[in-house]
């Protein structure tokens, strides 16, 4: 498991101390992978001028592509319940 933010590295690694967060970080500050993953808020979008993505994530199959897309606002999940969907997922497939 990856997560990937538009955050410097700095900013991220202090993110992963203060919280816990144990998997591993990918700092996205040119936004070249959100643009790539449609992770990039359009304009119109709530949080669009602060610049913050979208949560979103992809479960990535064996093959390398991409199995299924959770996207937590459109989706109308809490953080919680796009884990747990996403879990759920991936243990059907096991």
């Amino acid at each position: 498991m990856l997560g990937v933010s538009f955050d410097s590295v700095g900013d991220q690694k202090k993110f992963a101390v203060d919280e816990g967060f144990p998997y591993r970080l990918l700092s996205d500050s040119d936004k070249t992978m959100g643009i790539a993953y449609d992770a990039c808020r359009q304009e119109g979008e709530r949080y669009f001028e602060a610049g913050i993505p979208r949560r979103i994530s992809y479960l990535i199959g064996p093959e390398g592509k991409i199995v299924k897309a959770y996207d937590v606002e459109n989706e109308g999940l809490d953080l919680g319940g796009h884990a747990e969907a996403i879990l759920a997922d991936i243990r059907a497939a096991s």
